[in-house]
């Protein structure tokens, strides 16, 4: 593994101010051995689930975070079902086949996880990582069926980047609603399932957990000041800017780093 540190990339300009020539950023790792990168995706898969359960994301055995295989897209690791966020290990993680097969591990995968990350992943080959689950604020909000208003700086990271999937038929288990929610995903980071819970994409495992975890907090923000009053939005034009400042693939992964410097420094048996 290689971690490329190049001068500021576009996609972070914005956020960074002047640098002293010589200093550099670390960028996404890049690989030449697959076994290599496979397990580097499954480290990153275990803390995310960690940072899930830090976040309290749980729900009893509900949620699940998938990332793509390196060597076989048509596979991707995912959480054992009924296994808590708090104790996954890299070594725990099971890998499935589109089809529902086991491929590797001992535990069961969840019928949900297997159905609508099988076709998120089917229908967007750029998707490495998907995140779904039961967050209290996510839950909540999506109950009202509306997308996120562009309201605050990190709301507008989601400003037209995400959709709302208002079919809810209960407890996800037929491959036909996988494919309605990976068609109302469409080309964005994100879909809020209406009374159900919030799902994020990404071309990383980070990128998509912190899809996932400001989109939750926005979420939660949106809910406080519609309570309170009625919220100011933020003109078209701005909403996009800032999506541009904000919102890239490259900036999600960024925004994420300190998440995982901490969770790795609290929990590294999540690396056995």
């Amino acid at each position: 593994m290689s971690t490329p540190e190049v001068s500021t990339p576009e996609a972070l300009s914005a956020a960074i101010g002047p640098v002293p020539a010589g200093v550099t950023i670390p960028l996404p790792p890049t690989f030449e051995d697959v076994a290599a990168e496979r397990q580097y995706r499954k480290e990153q898969l275990a803390a995310g689930f960690r940072l899930f359960g830090r976040f309290g994301f749980s729900e009893g055995v509900a949620g699940h975070i998938t990332v793509r295989d390196p060597e076989h897209p048509d596979r991707f690791w995912v959480n054992p079902f009924g296994m808590s966020f708090h104790q996954i290990k890299a070594s725990d993680l099971i890998l499935v086949d589109h089809e529902g097969t086991l491929v590797h591990g001992n535990r069961p995968v969840n019928k949900a996880a297997f159905v609508i990350h099988s076709q998120v992943h089917a229908a967007r080959p750029d998707a490495i990582a998907a995140a779904h689950s039961h967050s209290l604020h996510g839950k909540a909000f999506s109950s009202l069926g509306i997308p996120l208003d562009p309201i605050t700086q990190d709301a507008c990271a989601f400003f037209e980047d995400h959709a709302v999937y208002s079919d809810y038929r209960g407890v996800v288990n037929e491959i036909e609603e996988g494919k309605r929610i990976a068609q109302a995903l469409g080309p964005h980071k994100a879909v809020i399932l209406q009374n159900h819970g919030l799902l994020t994409v990404g071309q990383s495992v980070a990128e998509a957990v912190w899809w996932f975890v400001t989109m939750e907090r926005s979420c939660q923000a949106q809910l406080l000041a519609m309570a309170a009053g009625t919220p100011k939005l933020i003109d078209r034009e701005t909403a996009l800017i800032t999506r541009g400042q904000l919102g890239s693939s490259l900036a999600g992964w960024f925004q994420a780093r300190p998440l995982w410097d901490q969770i790795t420094a609290s929990d590294p048996d999540l690396f056995d």
